[in-house]
């Protein structure tokens, strides 16, 4: 898999291109931090609640 890192609105988004199945795979925790704008803590514990 290619590892690389995204920018959407000036934050970083890990990502992987998986090439057999042709798809890209996104860190949910930094999708999240984006979409709250939190930092990558305030994120993680978000999604820790939210998978609850």
């Amino acid at each position: 898999m290619k590892h690389a890192i995204k920018l959407f609105n000036d934050k970083k988004l890990r990502v992987e291109w998986d090439p057999d199945d042709e798809k890209w795979y996104f860190s949910i925790v930094d999708v999240v931090a984006v979409l709250t704008d939190n930092n990558f803590q305030g994120a993680r514990n978000y999604w820790k609640v939210l998978k609850h």
